[in-house]
């Protein structure tokens, strides 16, 4: 199977930052695939994101799409790829139709063509119905599905779609990934920004995990998993005895426990399945640190994100490294 998007060590530091947004990352994309990029707010997603669809010049290395070098040939690119943001990009004294047919005239696709297009994608989207409102009276997922909708108007090859769900009802959010599912069955290529664990479970092939601008693991789901064994022990104690407890379970593991900070649970791989559990549970009682809850169970994305990162995945706000662009 061919690549799609090759990134080979991008490099990028933004002016005025001694840290690098992205510290040399690379990635490969294979045609048709979908490839989840998690990391936390300020961890350069958007930042690649830029980069290959030309916003933004990387200070170093190279990146293709569909064989095209993104510094060299933007133009060839463009014609390529689609784009959707972590808002919507709609104007809101249009109507949804004249949105999406704006869009397909930058595109310079003629007058025709544009309209017969966003006929097109506004059925697929089932927005056929709410085409002719102004967008102003319309949902935050329907505004999210025309922004969607605005970005396949040139029927790219390439699709890139930086964090799409954020801050949409979950009804909606499904939709979007039903529609996702369609259009890589149709043999687009995706490269998906997420900070819903689950959404990257569910829609990706291959995952990368990228924090403090480096690419810290990559793999299938599965894969990923796999990297903090297979069961995990959740432990939750009374906040004054969870320093002993930390301590405890740091000796029979031989490694730090995560501490997932949301849930204040203590967290470490089972080793021996319920075997490891009982043997927790007979220490915590020989130290007389009291059980308030104690679970068994396998590792989640959530548990890889933890464990890779520091701390749990959020949900974002404008991302740290996409404001820090628009800034300047």
């Amino acid at each position: 199977m061919a690549a799609s998007v090759v990134a080979e060590n991008i490099f990028k530091t933004y002016k005025g930052s001694d840290v690098p947004a992205l510290g040399g990352v690379s990635i490969t994309i294979e045609r048709g695939q979908v490839y989840g990029l998690l990391g936390p707010n300020g961890a350069g997603k958007t930042t690649l994101i830029r980069v290959l669809a030309t916003l933004l010049k990387p200070d170093s290395g190279q990146a293709m799409v569909e064989g095209l070098d993104v510094v060299v040939d933007p133009i060839g690119v463009r014609t390529k790829i689609g784009l959707g943001g972590q808002y919507a990009a709609v104007d809101e004294f249009l109507t949804g139709r004249e949105n999406v047919e704006m869009v397909g005239r930058l595109y310079n696709l003629s007058k025709a063509e544009s309209r017969s297009r966003a006929d097109e994608v506004l059925e697929r989207i089932d927005l056929v119905d709410a085409a002719d409102r102004p967008v102003r009276t319309y949902s935050g997922g329907m505004r999210r599905r025309l922004d969607l909708a605005a970005s396949l108007v040139g029927r790219p090859e390439v699709l890139f779609l930086d964090e799409p769900t954020t801050g949409i009802d979950p009804r909606s959010r499904v939709d979007i990934w039903e529609l996702i599912e369609d259009l890589v069955s149709g043999g687009t290529t995706l490269l998906l920004t997420t900070q819903y664990l689950e959404e990257a479970d569910f829609l990706a092939d291959t995952i990368g995990v990228i924090d403090r601008g480096l690419l810290i693991a990559e793999g299938t789901s599965d894969d990923l998993k796999q990297t903090i064994g297979g069961v995990v022990i959740e432990l939750h104690v009374p906040v004054d005895d969870r320093d002993r407890a930390t301590v405890i379970l740091r000796e029979m593991v031989d490694s730090e426990p995560m501490f997932d900070a949301e849930r204040e649970l203590l967290v470490i791989p089972a080793t021996d399945g319920s075997q490891s559990l009982i043997e927790v549970v007979r220490a915590m009682d020989t130290a007389s640190v009291p059980i308030m809850d104690i679970q068994l169970h396998k590792p989640t994305l959530d548990d890889v994100f933890l464990s890779l990162t520091g701390h749990i995945a959020e949900p974002s706000l404008p991302d740290a490294d996409a404001t820090s662009e628009v800034a300047r």
